[in-house]
């Protein structure tokens, strides 16, 4: 028995602090999962030494913790099993296999390497604490909208808010963009970012910086992405009209759907019109324009 796996559902509003949480419980890999019908869930494999009974009472005072904030976990139980038939890694390696985004690009993890001759731009992102792997609804909308912008205008600046894995600003990087400044304020996405940039790379294209928006300053941008939730989209919405160049193009993700009309209804309030919505798995992705 060489490993342990947690299961435990998740929802928009925990997921994100959920994997953290689980990454600082020593995971080696954790994965969130969706399937039609069924709540989105997370998987984190951890190895024999870990106490199953104290990470699973952990990870529930965890979840206690986020009711009591207001936060929604679905009455989520987490349940851990051993880890008998297969290493964890390939079950890890399992649920990334390359994904085809828009017309022109195919996210793939670094141990697959498609043929040369594809015809397709390569996004190669290793899986691990930062958020954006190409897997999430919220990161393929944003790439969907980013592939068909890029393939009309090619802006010579971007800026990444939130950059997570850097996925956005690699993409916009491959695909024409000069200079793209990718912003985060957690330091391990920092590290991924520039990692991933370095592995595809654009790595002297891609400015990363371990900031918010706060700290950015100089010439706005034609050009801006962001893959937050919709609270955050809310909060950040004096700073998107401030950072927006006239006539640019603003690229919005990790908004649940019906959430969607709200975050609308604020950018429209700073000037931002609305130019295409599009939804992948119940998350809504928006481009306006300033």
């Amino acid at each position: 028995m060489p490993f342990w796996e947690l299961t435990v559902p998740t929802s928009a509003d925990v997921s994100e602090g959920l994997t953290n949480f689980l990454w600082e419980q020593g995971a080696l890999g954790v994965v969130e999962e969706e399937t039609p019908g069924a709540l989105p869930r997370l998987r984190a494999f951890f190895p024999e030494a870990t106490s199953s009974t104290a990470l699973c009472r952990a990870v529930g005072d965890y979840l206690a913790s986020l009711t009591a904030l207001g936060l929604a976990v679905n009455g989520a139980e987490p349940r851990v099993a051993p880890l008998l038939d297969e290493p964890w890694a390939e079950a890890w390696r399992q649920a990334f296999a390359p994904q085809r985004v828009g017309r022109r690009l195919l996210i793939v993890p670094p141990w697959e390497r498609p043929a040369a001759d594809h015809g397709l731009t390569t996004i190669v992102i290793e899986p691990g604490r930062a958020f954006g792997t190409g897997t999430h609804g919220s990161t393929q909308g944003c790439l969907l909208l980013l592939d068909a912008l890029l393939e009309r205008i090619t802006p010579a600046r971007a800026l990444d808010i939130g950059t997570g894995s850097g996925i956005l600003a690699i993409a916009a990087a491959a695909l024409g963009v000069l200079e793209v400044t990718a912003l985060d304020t957690d330091p391990d996405a920092v590290a991924a970012a520039e990692a991933n940039a370095l592995r595809n790379g654009v790595r002297e294209r891609i400015g990363c910086a371990l900031v918010d928006t706060g700290g950015v300053e100089g010439p706005a941008f034609p050009l801006i992405l962001a893959n937050l939730l919709a609270g955050s989209h809310i909060t950040h919405t004096p700073e998107y009209r401030r950072l927006l160049s006239p006539g640019g193009h603003l690229i919005l993700g990790g908004i649940v759907s019906d959430e969607a009309d709200s975050v609308g209804q604020a950018l429209a309030e700073r000037g931002l019109t609305l130019a295409e919505r599009t939804d992948v798995d119940g998350w809504a992705s928006l481009r306006f324009t300033g």
